[in-house]
């Protein structure tokens, strides 16, 4: 039968130091030091993806997706994003991030985008990941769910969202530093199963300047994350 501990929220493994020690392995742990890690940077140095306005969010334009296909899954293990807010001058103008997942639909390949490629968590490994990943979308993607035709994606599962609005107290000309930032580390992850797609969002009534995300999880075969003792 499966094993499953209380313990961070996953499997625990039994192994060995090269000098005989013993020590217990989180699952997760134990996927990144056998290659199963990838973690996916959103922005380049300096320049952030922009989104938002007219829309807060634009559902079928994100700002990156990871497509789980059918036969494999993934676990995220961080998600993080930071997003420079535009200059707002009026009152309650809107700023959001969102993380959300479209548990029954896997991205179609389409839409005008950034090719995005992982880094293994395991450095000396090379990049490249089982999922399709990309990001800063400026033409609309959709989501397959088998038998059905492609479509905007279904968001029937959100992990984090923050929202900011605003309260102007003077003119412009009174600024002060602004930031808008989440960080989804979950203590007990979604085991999320292909066909899927994990998909981010972030933008604003005010056109955010830009905003960079860092997205770590694990990765397998669905078989992988169901060991037997």
């Amino acid at each position: 039968m499966n094993i499953l501990s209380l313990f961070n929220g996953g499997e625990t493994k039994h192994r060995g130091t090269p000098w005989g020690a013993g020590l217990v392995a989180h699952e997760t742990d134990d996927m990144i030091a056998n290659g199963m890690g990838r973690l996916m940077t959103v922005g380049a140095f300096a320049t952030g993806v922009g989104g938002g306005a007219a829309a807060i969010i634009d559902i079928d334009q994100p700002q990156f997706v990871v497509g789980v296909p059918t036969g494999y899954a993934i676990r995220p293990v961080r998600i993080s994003a930071q997003v420079q807010e535009g200059l707002a001058a009026a009152d309650n103008e809107e700023s959001q991030i969102l993380f959300a997942v479209d548990s029954k639909g896997l991205w179609s390949l389409d839409g005008t985008r950034t090719a995005e490629f992982a880094s293994n968590m395991r450095t000396e490994l090379g990049v490249g990941s089982i999922c399709l990943t990309a990001s800063a979308f400026s033409a609309d993607m959709t989501t397959t769910q088998p038998g059905i035709a492609a479509a905007d994606p279904v968001l029937d599962m959100e992990l984090a969202r923050a929202v900011k609005t605003t309260d102007v107290m003077g003119t412009a000309t009174t600024v002060f530093m602004k930031a808008l930032d989440l960080v989804y580390e979950p203590r007990h992850a979604p085991l999320i199963v292909g066909p899927a797609t994990l998909i981010g969002y972030w933008g604003g009534t005010v056109e955010p300047i830009g905003g960079f995300a860092q997205v770590a999880w694990v990765e397998g075969r669905t078989g992988d994350f169901f060991r037997r003792a």
